[in-house]
């Protein structure tokens, strides 16, 4: 159960600064548009939107640290392991389980130094430029988001443990698209269409 609200406040927490971003970014574009209109000029100088791009940077940087512990959880992150898939199973069992560990390792130091950063300037005064919010809201997404993927790891690598399998995606595979049963898309795309 925790798991689920986790995963689903993950999900929505992505995907609410992403579309919160866009609109914001579309929205700038739009009274960036509409002032160079003279007639206009009067109305769109007394909205200010001077604070849309740093707020914009921030979202973005929430979003990248969550979407990572996503990617952890998912299965989407790039890797390469041709070298990995190469060896024996058991080889190959211990080498993947490291790589997890040593992920979940860096993240929760990564995390642990971010904590200390956050909690050393919550201290002070310092504000952002131009939205003046505390800047230790900012860096907050270090700690919580290093944690979060460090915590990814660890259920990866326990899924791997106890199962056998990692998560993963079918890149071929689009959502909504129904896949045709016997049909491999990778093979159809190398020979130019249905044989």
């Amino acid at each position: 159960m925790f798991l689920k609200i986790l995963d689903r406040l993950e999900e929505v927490l992505i995907g609410s600064l992403m579309a919160a971003a866009t609109v914001i970014t579309f929205a700038t574009v739009v009274h960036r548009f509409l002032s160079g209109i003279p007639a206009l000029q009067d109305y769109t100088d007394r909205i200010d939107f001077g604070w849309s791009q740093e707020l914009c940077i921030y979202m973005f940087i929430w979003v990248a640290k969550f979407g990572a512990a996503y990617g952890v959880r998912t299965g989407i992150h790039v890797g390469v392991d041709v070298l990995v898939n190469r060896l024996p199973p058991g080889a190959r069992r211990t080498m993947v389980l490291f790589s997890l560990a040593a992920g979940a390792l860096f993240t929760g130091i990564v995390g642990t130094l971010g904590t200390n950063f956050v909690w050393r300037i919550g201290h002070t005064e310092q504000t952002t430029p131009d939205m003046e919010i505390p800047v230790w809201i900012v860096y907050l997404a270090i700690p919580l988001g290093s944690y979060l993927m460090c915590f990814r790891f660890l259920q990866v690598a326990w899924g791997y443990w106890t199962t056998g399998h990692l998560p993963a995606r079918d890149h071929a595979h689009v959502d909504g698209v129904p896949t045709v049963e016997g049909v491999d898309p990778v093979q159809l795309g190398r020979e130019g269409g249905p044989a």
